[in-house]
């Protein structure tokens, strides 16, 4: 059988935040069991170029497979491969920009499920970008939501990003002219942006707050500051071994003597029953999330089965193996 190629726009026929949390949830659950196992991101570098490669096994699916990207000047460009475990052989190649932005907000939508009070309908949120829209969405789909409250330092941007999204959510959002208007007394904050140092101060954040921080995966960059990790009851990582060498928010908050890693929780423990994401109604939690592998391959198996189930997608004229 020859390979099935999956172009950007099959991704966004075939799936939607609400399947994508249900996979990603189950794919952390089975991290937990052991039925999946994931590698984290390394990167080479040449002039010009990044390459950025990851990789995870789905033994309960069925499937192995990679997430490989590159960064230019001219932007980023993403491709997920899938292999039938069985056999080896290649089964999909997937543009995967949104697949990637799906994922990762889903993956806030599973800690938010475990960690946000249960009550919780108004969000503040960093960032103004297509994962902007995804963290957002993803919140909605598993809290009460009545309001979001957005900043960025582009004023046109976050009045554009707050129409968009009222339209699309049927939710009230509006633009703040200040960080601390989304953060103050707000249940929930995400920050999906690409700021290099913290953008809001820890201390406006309210008592009982849960926070994502989904938007640095280097170590020397910072969304969110030493004191929203120091004030964490709870500190829930994607993959504890991937943020040790990636999560710039929790490499830094550990050189400043305001965190040590005995104090983090796996994701996958907390969905799985193992650990528990709140402690109490006024603690604060944090969520760090890199990104993994095993939500691409997990995902990707997802869009696999739907685009053969609805006739998608293009054989490539390759043998995938035999």
């Amino acid at each position: 059988m020859s390979p099935l190629y999956l172009t950007e726009a099959d991704v966004a026929r075939l799936l939607d935040i609400r399947v994508t949390i249900e996979v990603v949830e189950e794919a952390f659950r089975r991290l937990a069991t052991g039925e999946a196992s994931n590698v984290p991101r390394q990167r080479a570098k040449s002039p010009g170029v990044i390459l950025h490669s990851m990789s995870a096994a789905a033994a309960y699916l069925g499937l192995v497979g990679w997430k490989c990207y590159t960064t230019t000047k001219h932007g980023a460009r993403f491709l997920v491969g899938l292999y039938e475990a069985g056999s080896g052989q290649l089964v999909a190649l997937i543009e995967a920009d949104r697949l990637g932005q799906l994922r990762t907000g889903a993956a806030t939508g599973v800690a938010a499920r475990a960690m946000a009070a249960p009550a919780a309908d108004v969000v503040g949120l960093f960032g103004t970008g297509h994962q902007a829209e995804t963290q957002l969405a993803a919140v909605a789909a598993v809290r009460p939501l009545k309001r979001a409250v957005v900043y960025s330092r582009d004023e046109n941007k976050r009045r554009a990003f707050a129409e968009r999204m009222a339209r699309e959510l049927n939710l009230e959002v509006v633009p703040a002219d200040s960080p601390r208007e989304a953060v103050q007394h707000l249940p929930i904050v995400l920050t999906a942006t690409s700021s290099s140092t913290p953008v809001f101060d820890g201390h406006d954040l309210a008592d009982g707050a849960f926070v994502a921080a989904v938007g640095s995966n280097w170590p020397t960059r910072a969304e969110i500051d030493a004191t929203v990790v120091r004030r964490a009851d709870n500190v829930v990582c994607d993959s504890i071994e991937a943020c040790r060498h990636e999560a710039g928010d929790l490499i830094q908050a550990v050189a400043q003597g305001d965190f040590e890693w005995s104090r983090s929780i796996e994701l996958a423990d907390v969905v799985a029953g193992r650990a528990v994401g709140r402690n109490r109604p006024e603690g604060v939690t944090l969520f760090k999330s890199v990104g993994l592998g095993i939500e691409d391959v997990a995902l990707g198996g997802k869009l696999l089965e739907l685009a053969r189930r609805a006739g998608v997608g293009r054989p490539l004229p390759i043998d995938g193996g035999s």
